[in-house]
């Protein structure tokens, strides 16, 4: 039976981001949604309004988990992200990350920021301590180049999410550390992780994570906002794995790479190892030196040349 109050959400959502859309470019100060920019790192005429308003899509702020056998609305190919600190392994899916966009946790005494940006296709963990203090972060309701402004309940500040740093705000250009973490199918995680624990549709919200709120737009071919596209060497939204060593920005179409087979690339004067299983659709990216993981995140082509415009691109 279909979810009324679910399906007009839905349409509401995906009808404000279109009328969002077109409208967005004119926006001034006073739509900035109450966020001081007066010292932003970023022009202030290229940050938009998503349509939904501050916290309008809500953080899940007490995360709640369950055991793999329980998670019954998981679906074998559904994607989710997998991290593992001190010995204690967490999934969280992107059909409900598609709804929140951050995930507030800690795990084993570690804060984290597990963030999704359904325009950008980023999926990104970030430590959430700075400074001696520990960070809340939300949902802003603005974006930047199509990306999702986080931003910290404590200062108010608000960080660019594929930029890695506050760019307006109390902690304007102070970066948070980007974590490494598994992506992969469900099927592959459960099987990989059967005593890991998975995010539950128990969120403290009302959502159908059956749906997806952003309808077609995986399978269009065109943005829902405007972004400057400065590098045509790839199709607007193929699918890239992105990472950054020696602060110099790597690309990796995932449809090019070596299937289910080492291979070997240098990227800001470090060797790395990586493997790209495409049937679970997982990369490992390692340093060859000493097996450390590398952070990467799956991205549309035109959100990481947008942001990193003298990205490298990886070529056969």
């Amino acid at each position: 039976m279909t979810n009324i109050p679910s399906l007009r959400r839905t349409c509401a959502l995906v009808a404000t981001l279109a009328v969002a859309c077109l409208f967005g470019a004119t926006l001034r100060a006073a739509d900035f949604l109450g966020f001081d920019v007066s010292n932003a790192t970023i022009p202030t005429n290229e940050i938009l309004r998503g349509g939904p308003p501050r916290d309008g899509i809500p953080s899940i702020d007490r995360p709640d988990f369950i055991s793999p056998a329980q998670a019954r609305f998981m679906r074998n190919n559904d994607l989710v992200l997998s991290l593992t600190i001190g010995g204690e392994t967490r999934a969280y899916p992107v059909r409900i990350l598609v709804w929140h966009e951050i995930v507030n946790d800690t795990i084993s005494g570690r804060p984290v920021a597990v963030t999704y940006c359904p325009l950008c296709g980023t999926a990104m963990v970030f430590d959430r301590r700075y400074g001696g203090r520990t960070l809340t972060f939300g949902v802003s309701g603005l974006l930047y180049h199509s990306d999702v402004l986080m931003y910290d309940r404590q200062t108010e500040s608000l960080w660019s999410q594929l930029g890695l740093k506050a760019v307006a705000g109390k902690m304007v250009g102070h970066e948070l550390e980007w974590m490494p973490v598994e992506h992969l199918t469900w099927k592959a995680w459960r099987e990989k992780y059967p005593q890991g624990r998975v995010l539950s549709t128990n969120t403290g919200h009302r959502r159908d994570y059956t749906d997806h709120p952003y309808g077609s737009y995986e399978t269009s071919p065109r943005t829902m906002f405007p972004v400057p596209q400065t590098r045509s060497d790839l199709p607007t939204k193929e699918w890239i794995a992105g990472l950054i060593v020696g602060g110099q920005a790597k690309a990796y179409p995932l449809a090019r790479l070596p299937r289910n087979a080492d291979f070997e690339d240098t990227v800001g004067g470090v060797v790395l190892r990586l493997r790209y299983d495409a049937s679970i659709r997982s990369l490992n990216a390692l340093r060859a030196d000493n097996g450390e993981p590398i952070p990467y995140t799956y991205a549309y082509w035109f959100a990481w040349q947008a942001f990193y415009p003298t990205t490298d691109l990886w070529r056969k």
